[in-house]
């Protein structure tokens, strides 16, 4: 018998692994000491244990310790890189680019910027929501100083051609930030390979503890930022504040897990999400599968329903934890932002579900996962006329509906 309720959320957050756990445990009692004192050894033992992080973290991604800033979060680095670049290199130029399927930490940050006089150009994505390169080289001027561009979609798991765009990035002379969030630790990712300047992480996404993240700087060619919180020049200045040292050991070992295991567990959590989808669809009809069927992470399945509404399907599913969008804008009843940049239509998009695998989801739990949305969904569709007037070859948009 299948345990319930069932976590089918990985990709809002994930738990922490009982390794990280082990790791963390020891600095919250014994080695408490605050990585800035440098004068007795519980300070040196924390620093000890932060390098050592840094270092962990870094070479997941193929980068060096000295190039990491601790942070509060994905969404205070994405802040740091983009805000700190604008504000640095504002002599430059004013100009800069992202795409419309951002984490909303994106988006709204360079809403921010427009409002201080940046320009923003939104880039377009394909029905899969991926960005064409060459849109990336014909956005670009010679006032543009940053390209923001996520590696891997939150909400459909589509993952972007970041080397071509990086060097598009690299021949027009400006900085690239890469939101790695849902890729690291995931897929295969290299800042020198993809040519980022600045990479956004996230502890909680990768099985570390949440309220720690970290902002991967390069060093050569020297990147520089104007901060955006000032006090005791921690973090090189970058990033003041007390380091918690308790999370950016977990986060530490958190990537070395990832790093080590990542092979082996991509094919696993692959293997479950083509059993999930083939479960699903064998057995019912009119399933659309968000974002791109190949470049995608391995543990993100987004797919639409139609004639069900997916508030209505996730209501039948209480046993299940998943999602009808990102985490971050669940709360809101609109059209997720990212399908609708992929052409999606309203309809389509309220009828969404994100499933997410990982790292402890079994077998069983995504044969009960798929055996209960078949259920669902049907006994959904029953009380739907639409959908039988659907099967029937009816062309509802031609229908002209008069209200009485």
């Amino acid at each position: 018998m299948v345990k319930t309720p069932i976590y089918m959320d990985y990709q809002a957050t994930t738990p922490v692994d009982p390794r990280v756990l082990e790791a963390m445990l020891p600095y919250f009692t014994q080695h408490f000491g605050n990585a800035a004192s440098r004068s007795h050894v519980f300070g040196w033992t924390a620093e000890e244990a932060s390098e050592k992080a840094r270092e962990q973290v870094a070479s997941l991604i193929g980068g060096s310790g000295r190039e990491i800033i601790w942070t509060s979060g994905a969404t205070e680095s994405i802040n740091l890189a983009i805000k700190g670049i604008a504000n640095f290199y504002a002599d430059r130029g004013k100009h800069i680019v992202t795409c419309k399927t951002e984490h909303p930490a994106v988006l709204d940050t360079c809403k921010r910027l427009e409002r201080s006089g940046y320009q923003v150009t939104y880039l377009d994505v394909d029905r899969t929501g991926r960005l064409d390169p060459e849109a990336v080289r014909e956005a670009m001027t010679d006032e543009t100083i940053l390209v923001a561009i996520m590696a891997a979609n939150n909400e459909i798991g589509t993952v972007h051609p970041l080397k071509e765009i990086g060097e598009i990035v690299k021949e027009k002379g400006a900085f690239f930030h890469v939101d790695a969030v849902q890729a690291a630790g995931k897929i295969p990712f290299d800042v020198n390979e993809v040519r980022a300047d600045l990479v956004s992480l996230s502890a909680h996404k990768m099985y570390g503890p949440k309220g720690v993240g970290a902002l991967w700087i390069r060093r050569r060619p020297r990147v520089r930022l104007t901060p955006i919180l000032d006090g005791g020049g921690h973090e090189r200045g970058m990033r003041s504040g007390t380091i918690n040292v308790p999370g950016v050991v977990g986060f530490g070992a958190a990537a070395e897990i990832a790093k080590q295991e990542l092979p082996e567990e991509s094919a696993r959590i692959l293997r479950l999400r083509q059993r999930l989808y083939e479960k699903i669809t064998s057995e019912l009809d009119m399933v659309h599968l968000n974002g791109h069927p190949e470049h995608r992470i391995p543990g993100n399945l987004n797919l639409s329903f139609a004639y069900v509404e997916g508030e209505g399907l996730m209501m039948a599913l209480k046993d299940v934890a998943l999602s009808s969008g990102s985490a971050c804008t669940s709360a809101s009843l609109e059209p997720s932002h990212v399908l609708r940049a992929c052409g999606v239509d309203d309809d389509l998009a309220h009828s969404s579900i994100r499933f997410g695998i990982g790292r402890f989801t079994t077998e069983e739990e995504v044969d009960y996962v798929a055996a209960r949305v078949v259920e669902s969904v049907r006994r959904l569709r029953d009380m739907s006329p639409l959908y039988e007037m659907a099967k029937e070859g009816i062309d509802l948009k031609s229908i002209a509906w008069t209200a009485h």
